[in-house]
């Protein structure tokens, strides 16, 4: 046991104000000589003058499978994989990760942590999403995002498409309404987007299927679904006509709004000499799937088709394909408009962009999740390990060519991790981990291993939301995987933890899998005798990390 403490320390403690204290142990040098070289590296990629501009596209409902970015990793024949040519290319100029995770098995939850850098166990939300016309506000108010954040840094933020984060309306008085029922929606919202670091808005409350009537079907003044498009605080279909709204809001159109909208954006914010982050949150290929029949002069809808060059025939590829067109554009953009801040250079060179999927495929077809077992919803790896790819040409994260392979990393990486990776990139501390404007408890920075340098395996990720636990809807679901590359065996360890340690923070150890040898998670180890070491070890981890105060970046020496 002492010596599992030994290495929990170190584990956890590579920073300075913790390296003299690990020196102290002769068994902890060679780790502790280590972190030193990784932190005198680390300053060398810190940005200066300009700082890069942002782009995050984080498309729903997206498996590794879904994409042929990935497809000699899924193993899919050519008359099955999907071609995503975009997509492919953005692979070849940075860096795609085949050991990536949303935080969370479901949208909301990942969503949560993506934008606060925290996991969403440890909110009110234990699993499942935010339901209903309304859903409270899940992000307090006193929380430092990560827009917010690089507001702070000097960022022009913006966001277009899926909040699902809760959103709060205005009575006809201007109060706060307690809910959709006394709601005006001619009144300005209380709280979304705009009260959570972004200056700019145009999106959908949550999936674009539940976010609005589709023009005018079930579009009554006593309707339930809504509000339809937002602009800002603005509710731009309301006509004070109870909760009708005008017709605008098209489910085949929502994508081209969208680009619309972020295109619009990023023109503005080019001509300005600050940086921008754009959260590009596309509501594809969530349920229905609704194609549109163009992006401007390019077909979608009937538009997909497999790398053999024989059509899909599938509205559910074309809406991924959907996806497909609209990374084109944005790269295009970026190519074609000059950088006012980087001189004779066009924007994509000192562009992070970054795209993934908030969960794994919503279909358990191994088409479309790999070799991975289970979909969205899981705690099994289909359910959260998702397509990560992410350059930076002038930051050394790829080369930015198209005509090179690429590189991929099987690193350990979660979408959590943004926050901080941002961070270091700028050279800005971390927020508190309490205290009013807290923020990034869970995450830890990947710039190292995106730049190809030295670095130590991550710390622990802890993905939640287990569909596979209760047959109905309820509180079992809330399960929380235990995983980490550090384990004191070789190998690549998964513990999952029933749903008391989300709602109390007790470990009841359910199953345990090795990666390494068990991608399908076909062998429960949680009885192996041989095991108990990584056992031992991941149940240490995830009593440190538990609870609603708890963290898991920085941990202390005990």
């Amino acid at each position: 046991m002492a010596k599992m403490k030994l290495m929990l320390n170190t584990y956890y403690n590579l920073h300075p104000r913790n390296i003299v204290k690990a020196m102290q142990d002769k068994h902890a040098v060679i780790l502790c000589t280590c972190a030193c070289v990784i932190l005198t590296f680390s300053t060398q990629g810190r940005c200066s003058e300009p700082p890069p501009n942002i782009i995050v596209f984080l498309a729903d409902d997206m498996g590794m499978g879904d994409t042929s970015a990935y497809q000699d990793w899924a193993g899919t024949p050519d008359n099955q994989q999907l071609y995503t040519p975009a997509l492919d290319d953005l692979a070849r100029r940075g860096v795609r990760f085949t050991d990536a995770h949303s935080p969370h098995s479901r949208c909301t939850t990942s969503r949560y942590a993506l934008m606060t850098g925290r996991y969403c166990w440890r909110t009110r939300l234990k699993h499942w999403v935010l339901f209903g016309v309304q859903g409270d506000p899940l992000i307090e108010r006193d929380r430092q995002t990560l827009p917010e954040f690089l507001q702070t840094a000097g960022y022009v933020t913006g966001m277009v498409g899926k909040w699902h984060l809760g959103l709060s309306y205005r009575t006809p008085e201007g109060e706060v309404a307690q809910g959709w029922e006394d709601a005006d929606l001619t009144q300005p919202l209380a709280d979304g987007p705009m009260d959570h670091g972004f200056d700019f808005f145009f999106g959908i409350s949550r999936s674009h299927g539940t976010s609005g009537p589709n023009g005018n079907q079930r579009n009554a003044p006593d309707q339930s679904i809504g509000p339809g498009w937002i602009f800002g605080r603005k509710i731009i279909g309301a006509i004070d006509q109870g909760k009708k709204l005008d017709g605008s809001y098209v489910l085949k159109e929502t994508g081209l709004r969208l680009e619309s909208e972020a295109l619009k954006f990023l023109r503005n914010a080019q001509a300005k000499n600050q940086p921008f982050f754009l959260y590009f949150a596309s509501p594809a290929n969530h349920s229905p799937y609704t194609p549109a029949d163009y992006l401007g002069s390019d077909p979608i809808a009937g538009a997909s088709r497999y790398v053999d060059g024989t059509p899909t025939g599938s509205e559910r590829c074309d809406f991924i394909y959907q996806n497909d067109v609209h990374v084109a554009h944005l790269v295009d953009f970026l190519q074609t408009t000059p950088d006012h801040r980087n001189q004779g250079k066009p924007l994509i060179e000192n562009t992070v962009f970054v795209f993934a999927s908030d969960n794994g495929s919503d279909k358990p077809s191994k088409i479309f999740t790999g070799p991975l077992r289970s979909h969205k919803g899981s705690l099994y790896e289909g359910g959260h390990r998702v397509p990560l790819i992410i350059t930076w040409p002038l930051g050394n994260i790829g080369d930015g060519q198209t005509s090179t392979p690429g590189r991929t990393s099987d690193r350990l990486i979660a979408l959590n991790d943004l926050y901080a990776t941002f961070a270091e990139i700028l050279g800005r501390e971390l927020p508190p981990l309490d205290g009013v404007g807290r923020g990034a408890e869970d995450s830890e920075s990947q710039l190292a291993c995106l730049q190809d340098r030295p670095v130590l395996a991550r710390g622990a990720i802890f993905p939640n939301d287990h569909q596979e636990a209760s047959e109905k809807l309820s509180d079992e679901r809330a399960w929380v995987a235990v995983r980490s590359d550090s384990a004191p065996m070789t190998g690549a360890w998964k513990l999952m933890l029933d749903h008391r340690y989300a709602f109390a923070g007790e470990i009841n150890p359910r199953e345990l899998y090795d990666l390494s040898t068990d991608q399908q998670e076909q062998r429960n180890r949680i009885t192996d005798p041989t095991a108990r070491p990584a056992l031992d070890f991941l149940m240490e981890i995830a009593r440190r990390a538990a609870g609603e105060h708890g963290h898991s970046r920085s941990l202390p020496i005990q």
